[in-house]
């Protein structure tokens, strides 16, 4: 009896852990007999527990939404705290405790009535919990609705394929089928690292962009990542993407000079010849460029070498200091 009760518990455990379980899995994972895990479904069902089944190859079982909360005692005043706070958390954007904070998020929300449900969107959207904050340029962080951000967390966990119309930074829609690995906080936007079908490749998605997520109940087969390659990916797309104004600065200063000098700013500078550098920069626009060279040593001669519009910016700023620094 004792052996039945685990094995029963640790079904639950499988079933409120993933969204969709073929009857296969589970076999394999308790190491039991197909009329065996029919039996321990049909025990949980009489505990009152709704769990989906479905026949074919593509068959399954899967935990209902709205079936009561996780064996946690948890009262319903108690769940809905936890839930709203978990939210707030997920849209704070606060590294380190994401992806723990959004698997605990949709293994809740998985099984929370309806009614708990309209309970958690009215305190969200009237309680000033989880404010956006400001992005590192002073203007407001976009807005990331909590139920997009779980809808795609659960994506990931199972594995599932998802559908959604996409609109890019130059005003461009498109449809995009893809499968979503993680969610990535980066300067107070939220992004989802993908697997684009139709591009075969790697795709970026903001999701403050996205919008119409279909769940399409297809699963794949997941490609091992951790969390740190997720993000480094994301990262490293992020940066291609948002540089895109470059320019040389060729100084007459030894490269391990100027490199102590700039420190971590200078950990690209290569020497040209034994008695100069070249600091290559790269920015968002070209004002970036120009304060980039704010950091340059006094009294070390330098020249620019870049596009067009970085040197005819940085002519014109030279006028309007030479007229600033002119004394009645």
């Amino acid at each position: 009896m004792a052996a039945t009760t685990s094995r029963t518990l640790e079904l639950l455990s499988l079933l409120q852990s993933h969204r969709h379980w073929s009857a296969r899995e589970l076999v394999d994972r308790l190491g039991v007999s197909d009329r065996t895990l029919r039996r321990d479904v049909e025990r949980l069902r009489e505990l009152g527990y709704g769990i989906e089944s479905a026949r074919g190859s593509a068959g399954g079982y899967r935990l209902e939404a709205g079936t009561g909360l996780p064996p946690l005692l948890l009262t319903d005043d108690e769940g809905v705290a936890i839930a709203v706070g978990l939210r707030s958390q997920a849209t704070a954007g606060l590294r380190g405790a994401e992806h723990t904070t959004l698997s605990a998020l949709a293994k809740i929300e998985q099984v929370l009535p309806p009614a708990l449900r309209r309970r958690i969107d009215a305190l969200q959207s009237h309680a000033a919990v989880g404010a956006g904050g400001r992005e590192a340029s002073g203007r407001p962080a976009p807005e990331v609705d909590a139920e997009l951000l779980g809808l795609l967390a659960l994506g990931c966990r199972d594995s599932e394929r998802l559908r959604f119309k996409y609109t890019d930074a130059a005003g461009e829609a498109s449809s995009r089928v893809v499968e979503p690995y993680r969610l990535v906080p980066v300067a107070r936007r939220w992004y989802l690292l993908a697997w684009d079908r139709e591009r075969d490749d790697w795709r970026t998605f903001r999701l403050d962009r996205m919008s119409d997520v279909f769940q399409t109940r297809v699963h794949f087969e997941p490609q091992p990542m951790t969390d740190d390659d997720a993000r480094t990916r994301v990262e490293t797309a992020l940066r291609w993407r948002s540089r895109n104004v470059t320019a040389r600065v060729i100084a007459d200063l030894p490269h391990p000079e100027l490199a102590e000098y700039l420190g971590w700013y200078g950990r690209e500078v290569v020497a040209l010849g034994a008695s100069q550098s070249v600091w290559p920069l790269e920015a968002e626009t070209v004002e970036g460029i120009v304060m980039a060279l704010m950091w340059m040593p006094r009294g070390v001669r330098y020249r620019v070498d870049g596009p067009p519009e970085v040197l005819e910016f940085l002519s014109a700023q030279a006028e309007r200091f030479a007229v600033a620094s002119v004394r009645d």
